[in-house]
């Protein structure tokens, strides 16, 4: 089900190099067409840019610590408002590789892309092969609330940790087609990091499974993904104001416990904690976050300890 691009020929990695030894600091580094590249780094490896911070995550694990990989959308910045910058045409123009999410999530790329004038990028869709699921109705009223609507369906395949692993396939797949030499090393990275998935997934399922059919409201339409897999319930999806909750937000969250009965609620990193503890308070029932995966160190592995925080919270609401 995966696409695999073209490979490239005369591809711009493969360039001249000759060592150099700096005596006075001992340090080896190669000169290349390309600029400088620390002896850490190998220096006929593809330049890879990956657009945010689970898609770097898998990148990285597969590409290896030794093969550089760029990230556009720095952790912390919100994906869906991303305004892109001229350094980021730069970064594609000068890009070997460039792996995204897809499912509609980086709706900045394509002209992006188009502006840098990149005509041998190859382009990987960790998302290929992947079947979306709608995007929920939301349940808000007026301008004041902000949600995102993605074309391709629901685009957080990311945090379920068996579509992970088809994402870090895809980029598997697509990293060996760019760069067949480095094929074997990309297979087995590639193999140990979803081994470390399957064995999330075996987690959640043995501490999830006591819990089938658990109900909740998120405040943020980004777990349904998970939910399915585990066998949870996302009743509705309640978007906020950004500013201040008035009356009428919270007897829309009121009702919505009311009629589908929920154990809980889902917020997201960095919401206002005083809005959700006023509803936690109103309503007698718990409010936990549930992190998305969108800011966080650089470190691959990372995603597991965000997950398996994710996975207490789902436990402490459904309990």
């Amino acid at each position: 089900m995966n696409r695999r691009g073209q490979e490239f020929l005369g591809s711009p990695w493969r360039r001249w190099s000759c060592r150099v030894l700096l005596g006075l600091t001992g340090l080896t580094v190669t000169i290349s067409s390309g600029g400088l590249v620390s002896k850490g780094q190998e220096a006929n490896s593809p330049k890879i840019v990956a657009t945010f911070l689970p898609v770097y995550m898998f990148t990285k694990a597969v590409a290896g610590e030794k093969t550089e990989v760029e990230i556009l959308i720095s952790p912390g910045t919100d994906p869906h408002e991303y305004q892109a910058k001229p350094t980021d045409a730069i970064a594609i123009a000068e890009a070997d590789v460039l792996v995204k999410n897809g499912l509609g999530f980086e709706e900045f790329l394509d002209k992006l892309i188009a502006s840098a004038g990149n005509s041998q990028l190859k382009q990987i869709d960790t998302s290929q092969g992947i079947e979306p699921i709608e995007e929920e109705e939301h349940e808000d009223e007026g301008e004041e609330h902000h949600h995102h609507h993605h074309e391709g369906g629901n685009p957080h395949v990311w945090l379920d940790p068996v579509l992970a692993q088809q994402q870090v396939i895809n980029i598997r797949d697509g990293l060996i087609d760019a760069e067949p030499n480095n094929g074997e090393k990309y297979a087995a990275n590639a193999a140990v990091y979803i081994q470390k998935l399957q064995e999330l997934d075996r987690e959640f399922k043995a501490r999830l499974t006591p819990m089938q059919g658990c109900k909740f409201i998120a405040f943020h339409d980004a777990y349904p993904y998970l939910a399915k897999r585990y066998n949870l319930e996302q009743m509705a999806v309640v978007e906020l104001p950004e500013d201040s909750i008035a009356p009428r937000d919270l007897q829309r969250i009121i009702n919505a416990a009311k009629e589908f009965q929920v154990k809980g609620f889902l917020s997201e990193s960095g919401a206002n904690d005083s809005r959700i503890a006023q509803i936690s308070k109103d309503l007698g029932l718990p409010v936990k976050v549930l992190d998305p995966v969108e800011t966080g160190p650089l470190d691959p592995q990372h995603y597991f300890t965000a997950m398996r925080n994710n996975l207490t919270a789902l436990e402490e609401v459904c309990r």
